[in-house]
């Protein structure tokens, strides 16, 4: 599902995305200047492997992601305290967030049951 940034708005723009068994739902919200913000939740099922015995298995997945994503270029000025997403197309690309999410959770280190 891709989003131009243009049209997000101060109204909460509602998203509900799905990939195999992970929900993406939330809402993008104009924030101020070039930034837009997104907030959702990730709910679901993943297949990882285990890091001590190299087991694939289904991790549960419940995190709030919250961050900002930028229509161009973001230049820090000290005032923003969550993660910052350039985009240089003005289009916010969910299922690319979504699968970004989704390895960025999947780096991290994770233990099946056999394991713990």
């Amino acid at each position: 599902m891709k989003i131009t940034l243009r049209k997000v708005t101060t109204t909460p723009l509602d998203f509900s995305i799905k990939s195999d068994e992970i929900t993406f739902k939330g809402y993008l919200e104009y924030h101020s200047g070039k930034l837009i913000l997104l907030k959702a939740n990730l709910v679901g099922k993943i297949d990882t492997q285990c890091k001590i015995c190299g087991e694939e298995f289904h991790l549960p997945v419940d995190e709030e992601i919250e961050f900002f994503i930028s229509d161009g270029i973001y230049e820090d000025d000290g005032n923003i305290d969550l993660d910052v997403v350039e985009s240089f197309n003005s289009i916010a690309d969910l299922d690319e967030l979504l699968n970004s999410e989704i390895e960025l959770i999947k780096s991290d280190y994770h233990s099946c049951e056999n394991c713990k």
